[in-house]
């Protein structure tokens, strides 16, 4: 999966209201960002490099193994192959996302 595939499945599954109230980035590194803006009404899902209230750090190949099921983001954070930094709180919130 591609970036602007992983970006369209996060919109779908955000969708409207999601309940996340906050900012949150996926940052791929060279392969580019994922940006969910919870706080906006719809909420919206972008590929822009903003600040965000939570930036998580993860490779492509993981993000899409996230977004298929294949890796669990607990299990993804506790083994190191994802990194978060800002407020704990919003990534928590992702499992209802992913």
């Amino acid at each position: 999966m591609d970036l602007q595939a992983c970006t369209e499945t996060l919109r779908t599954r955000v969708g409207d209201a999601c309940g996340l109230d906050a900012t949150l980035k996926f940052d791929c590194g060279d392969a580019g960002v994922v940006y969910i803006d919870g706080k906006a009404i719809p909420n919206a899902v972008s590929n822009e490099d903003k600040d965000a209230d939570c930036t998580v750090g993860v490779s492509l190949d993981n993000l899409t193994a996230m977004l298929a099921g294949d890796l669990e983001p607990a299990t993804a954070f506790m083994i190191g192959k994802l990194k978060v930094s800002g407020d704990m709180s919003v990534a928590l919130k992702l499992q209802r996302v992913l």
